[in-house]
C-alpha cells in the first residue's frame, strides 16, 4: 500500500515517525517508514529508536548523497507502489493526515501535494525572515497552488506513484542544496504529469536563523546557476530566471551586480532585523544571482 520516505539530515525525526506510525496503524494499511540519514555531522540518539517500531527502518549513508539522490535511493528500497515523501522537519497538522492521502490512492492522479503551513506564533527574532518567507511564499491555499500546479508544489509533503518517481527520478547531478524540487517537478510537467493539490498540510518546524537562511539562499542560487548551465531548467519555470534573462537581454546584468555589491550590507541589515522585507529579499536574491552570473 504505502511506503513513507523521509530523508534525514541533522534532525530528530523520531517524533514524526511515531506520529505517522500511529496514524498508519489506525488506518489498518500495509505500510513501511524508511528513514535515511544523509551522513549528518551530528548524531541524533532518538533516531536509533525508529527501528524498534514495526515496519520502520532507520539507516545512515556513509557519505553525503544530496537530498535528491537520497530520495531516489529510498524509492528503490521501497516495497509498495505508492510513496509519501516527507521532509524530516515537518509534522502533520491533523490526526487524519495519512487517511486523507489514502483516500487519494484510488483516484486517477499520479502525484498529490498536501501543502505546507507555518505555526501562527512568531518565532524568535533571529528566525523571522524564514518564518515570514514561508508563510507568504510557501503556505498557499489549494486554489492558489492550483494556478500553477507543478510550480507551486514542494516535495516535502508529496504522495507519488513509485513507478512515476522511478521513471522520473531526481537528477543525481544536483548534489548541493537548492532547486532540486523545481527541476524534478518541471520535468514531470514536461511529460504531462501535473500535481493534484489537496488540503492536507504539514507544519514546517525546522526554522533556520535569518543569517543561516541567507547563507542557504546564496548556496541555492549558486546551485541554480549550475543547473541552468546544464540546461536542466527552462527560464519560464522561475520568476527569478525570467527577470535574469530579461536583464541579460538588456545588457544590465553587470549593472545590477554592481548595485548589489554597493547595497548588499544595507539590505542584509533589514533582512536580519525584526521587520524583514520580502520585496527587499527578492531584490537581494536577484542581485546576488546577477553577481555570480557576472563572474
Amino acid at each position: 500500500m504505502l511506503s513513507i520516505l523521509i530523508p534525514v539530515y541533522n534532525y530528530n525525526v523520531y517524533p514524526l515517525v511515531s506520529e505517522l506510525y500511529k496514524q498508519c496503524l489506525k488506518c489498518g494499511i500495509n505500510f513501511e517508514i524508511l528513514c535515511q540519514d544523509d551522513a549528518s555531522n551530528q548524531i541524533e540518539p532518538d533516531n536509533q529508536k525508529i527501528t524498534s517500531l514495526k515496519n520502520c527502518h532507520f539507516s545512515r549513508n556513509n557519505s553525503n548523497l544530496g537530498r535528491g539522490k537520497n530520495i531516489n535511493f529510498l524509492a528503490e528500497k521501497a516495497q509498495f507502489g505508492w510513496l509519501l515523501i516527507m521532509d524530516c522537519d515537518t509534522f502533520p497538522t491533523k490526526n487524519n493526515f495519512i487517511q486523507d492521502y489514502i483516500s487519494q490512492i484510488n483516484k486517477a492522479e499520479k502525484v498529490v501535494f498536501g501543502g505546507i503551513e507555518y505555526q501562527k506564533e512568531k518565532p524568535a527574532n533571529d528566525q523571522l525572515l524564514r518564518w515570514i518567507y514561508g508563510k507568504a511564499r510557501e503556505s498557499l491555499s489549494v486554489e492558489k497552488r492550483n494556478s500553477n500546479p507543478n510550480g507551486n508544489a514542494l516535495t516535502s509533503n508529496i504522495l507519488i506513484q513509485k513507478k512515476v518517481l522511478i521513471s522520473n527520478s531526481f537528477k543525481e547531478s544536483i548534489t548541493k542544496y537548492g532547486y532540486e524540487d523545481l527541476v524534478f517537478l518541471s520535468d514531470l510537467k514536461k511529460k504531462g504529469i501535473l500535481v493534484k493539490h489537496i488540503d492536507n498540510p504539514t507544519y514546517h518546524l525546522g526554522l533556520e536563523t535569518s543569517q543561516q537562511f541567507l547563507e542557504k539562499t546564496k548556496i541555492a542560487l549558486e546551485n541554480l546557476k549550475l543547473i541552468t548551465e546544464t540546461n536542466s531548467l527552462d527560464n519560464s519555470e522561475s520568476k527569478l530566471l525570467k527577470v535574469s534573462f530579461l536583464l541579460k537581454s538588456l545588457h544590465l546584468t553587470s549593472f545590477i551586480s554592481f548595485l548589489f555589491k554597493k547595497l548588499e550590507r544595507k539590505m542584509e541589515g533589514n533582512l536580519l532585523s525584526k521587520k524583514p522585507s520580502l520585496v527587499l529579499f527578492d531584490w537581494y536574491k536577484l542581485g546576488y544571482y546577477c553577481s555570480i552570473k557576472s563572474q
